[in-house]
């Protein structure tokens, strides 16, 4: 072996290093910050492809779980040259879909690293970070919070909520499914984070999807427990956790009572309340599809789209969005039912390859199941922050799933 080869190795061994480590530093930024996030993104990417073997990315792309978002990435691409909007609104369209290729990537990264669980410690601390800052906010209120929704120190209530919700049953999914190692003390710390990421949930502003979201997965890790007395055990707990929950937290009642309120303002008068929009995005969805069903009006035509059908009209029925705020009409309006049928496919195929037992298979079923059912009102694929923690969740843990199903000395099957 020459010098040239030797040195070649260490400095691919090294970047391949680094670029786990830049992963790690993702995980940190995501729940903080959109720009460090974005610049450990980037500096990831360029660090990473280096170190690829191009075969090991063409046998990801092959499977289901890796091949998926990739097709969906170019129905999106494909859908440019159809929609009827210039072509800035174009390339903005597709600037969604773009994070969808590095699926493949990750698969293929963290199907040879063994630091996965890096990534995952680093995400759950910097996570506590945040709901530290939130309870310190709750408990201390005063004019320096102002300028800041009750209990959201950084970006929104939809991104808290989806951020504590993955934090607070990977959590509590990782101390009882790895309660046979007797490592009481660290399984007893990992209840005592996840129920404080739960009793964040009554005391903050929270997204309303967290009212589905929360008990779903409640009954999904009661049935990984322990099958139907698990589910049954689950939806006891749901029961008293809401009760004390309601009685305690001025906070969650105001919440339910402001959004009956909506509900009864929007039947009544058709006013633009939070509900009364997304109750008319849908309806508005509905119809922009159905005048392109097969395959929509083409990438980045959502906006053209809802301006053209609210024109004239009032109240909620005349806000024009950007956003339908569902991830399934998100894609049939602009890739119709073809794009839709890939973007279900993905999300299926993502489930399926979690389908195994153990604590990774776990995660990796938290972070889709909760990406489908916050999905049903908001556009998280497409959000900066939300977008990019299913991306990165999904390609870690289906690497870590396919390293560990390995036949000693040799890959995973794809």
């Amino acid at each position: 072996m020459t010098a040239s080869s030797i040195a070649s190795r260490f400095d691919r061994a090294f970047l391949a290093a680094l670029a786990d480590w830049l992963v790690v530093a993702v995980a940190v930024a995501l729940p903080w910050s959109t720009t460090a996030g974005g610049i450990c993104i980037a500096a990831w990417l360029l660090i990473l492809l280096p170190t690829l073997d191009i075969a090991a990315v063409k046998r990801e792309a092959g499977t289901a779980a890796g091949g998926l978002p990739v097709l969906l990435w170019c129905l999106g691409a494909a859908g440019m040259l159809w929609a009827d909007v210039d072509w800035s609104a174009r390339f903005g369209g597709l600037d969604g879909f773009n994070r969808l290729l590095v699926v493949p990537l990750l698969f293929a990264q963290f199907r040879r690293s063994g630091h996965g669980g890096r990534v995952l410690c680093a995400f759950l601390l910097s996570s506590a970070t945040v709901l530290a800052a939130s309870f310190l906010m709750i408990l201390t209120p005063g004019p320096h919070w102002e300028h800041y929704v009750d209990g959201i120190p950084v970006h929104d209530e939809n991104f808290q909520s989806t951020d504590f919700a993955i934090c607070a049953f990977g959590a509590l999914g990782y101390a009882f499914l790895e309660n046979g190692r007797r490592q009481w003390r660290a399984s007893l710390a990992l209840i005592a984070v996840g129920v404080l990421f739960v009793v964040n949930f009554a005391v903050a502003v929270v997204s309303r999807t967290a009212f589905v979201v929360v008990p779903v997965l409640a009954v999904l890790l009661g049935w990984r427990l322990y099958r139907w007395k698990g589910m049954a055990g689950a939806c006891i707990a749901l029961a008293v956790v809401a009760a004390g929950s309601w009685l305690v937290s001025p906070t969650l009642r105001t919440r339910v009572n402001n959004s009956m309120q909506e509900i009864a303002e929007y039947r009544a008068t058709g006013a633009a309340t939070s509900i009364g929009e997304h109750t008319a995005f849908i309806q508005e969805a509905l119809a922009i599809v159905g005048s392109a069903p097969v395959i929509g009006h083409g990438t980045g035509s959502i906006a053209s789209e809802f301006r053209r059908i609210t024109v004239g009209k009032s109240g909620a029925a005349g806000q024009a969005t950007v956003n339908p705020h569902n991830q399934t009409f998100a894609i049939a309006i602009q890739l119709g039912l073809l794009g839709t049928l890939v973007l279900w496919a993905m999300w299926i195929a993502h489930l399926l390859l979690f389908r195994g037992a153990g604590v990774t298979a776990w995660l990796g079923t938290v972070i889709v199941v909760e990406n489908i059912l916050s999905s049903a009102a908001h556009s998280h694929l497409f959000d900066f922050v939300n977008g990019w923690i299913y991306v990165f969740a999904v390609g870690v843990l289906g690497g870590m799933v396919r390293k560990c199903t390995a036949p000693s000395g040799r890959q995973a099957p794809p």
